[in-house]
């Protein structure tokens, strides 16, 4: 007799059961290999380093660069200013002739000195600073450091070149703080082609009959 208390076990089903075998499959997946994903953040770190290094060398070398401009090309108003001091103490020495050198008296030679000395301390002081003073007489005709007031011809000098500096030019550093004023050479005019004389008399035949 079989006691009604006691319950015969239920019959599981296979497909509605829980698959026990799923969570051991999904514990077997590939895991990343943390010594791989090291190298790799450190390959990154790596290449970010080098790159501000490279950055931080570049503006090293700009800076230095806008630095030394700074010391040899900031005086370029203050010496453009100086040169017209130049000019009229050059224009002075030059309208001075050997004449009233020789004949004038002490004091007047004197003076003279003092002034030629004053232009040299000038030019020597300008030459310091970086400012130098050019005179292209004679040479090519360049546009970055001359400029053409007009032409003129030259029986020495082939046209293109500078036939007279009529204003010396300055340099600073490499740059052109002033181009020299000149007259350029230009071509001699062409010659007169020779008159044709079309005045042939038809009347008389190739030995001059009639």
């Amino acid at each position: 007799m079989t006691d009604p208390t006691v319950r015969e076990p239920e019959s599981v089903d296979a497909a509605s059961a829980p698959d026990a075998a799923a969570p051991a499959a999904q514990g077997t997946g590939e895991q990343p290999d943390p010594l791989a994903q090291a190298q790799r953040e450190a390959a990154e770190f790596k290449d970010k380093a080098l790159r501000t290094l490279a950055e931080m060398e570049n503006l090293r070398k700009r800076t230095a660069r806008e630095v030394a401009d700074a010391r040899i090309y900031g005086i370029a108003s203050f010496a453009r200013d100086i040169l017209v001091v130049a000019d009229n103490m050059h224009r002075a020495m030059q309208a001075l002739d050997e004449e009233l050198r020789a004949k004038g008296e002490e004091r007047i030679k004197a003076l003279l000195d003092g002034v030629e000395l004053t232009e040299r301390e000038l030019m020597k002081v300008l030459e310091k600073h970086g400012v130098r003073r050019f005179s292209p007489d004679g040479e090519r005709f360049d546009p970055n450091l001359h400029q053409a007031m007009f032409e003129m011809e030259h029986a020495e000098l082939p046209p293109g070149h500078v036939g007279q500096v009529i204003q010396a030019g300055y340099m600073l550093g490499d740059r052109v703080l002033r181009p020299a004023l000149v007259a350029v050479v230009k071509a001699a005019p062409k010659p007169e082609p020779a008159p044709v004389n079309d005045n042939v008399d038809i009347a008389e035949g190739p030995d001059g009959a009639g």
